[in-house]
């Protein structure tokens, strides 16, 4: 399945609920899981993202679908990008002229 790293940053209604955020994880992890991805893993950070995570899902739809699910909750705002692994990344590669 293809993966996908999330760069989240909190909203002011995030913040002020902060004392959710794993709970929100978890919720978050069964959004993924109930489309037929899985949470890799999840990290809490300090700098300009506050939430690291990476994810897998079965193709770029479902990933969008869920991270904007996720956002209408409103306590964070996301940044998501599409990470090739080596193999993945070697096919790329070879399409190369």
């Amino acid at each position: 399945m293809p993966t996908y790293v999330g760069l989240y940053r909190w909203t002011d209604q995030g913040v002020k609920n902060v004392k959710d955020t794993v709970k929100r994880s978890e919720q978050a992890r069964a959004a993924i899981e109930k489309v037929g991805g899985r949470l890799l893993s999840i990290h809490w950070t300090q700098g300009t993202y506050y939430i690291v995570a990476i994810a897998e899902y079965p193709d770029d739809e479902t990933a969008s679908a869920v991270n904007l699910t996720v956002a209408m909750g409103g306590s964070i705002r996301s940044e998501t990008m599409r990470a090739f692994n080596a193999e993945e990344m070697q096919r790329v590669l070879d399409k190369i002229p």
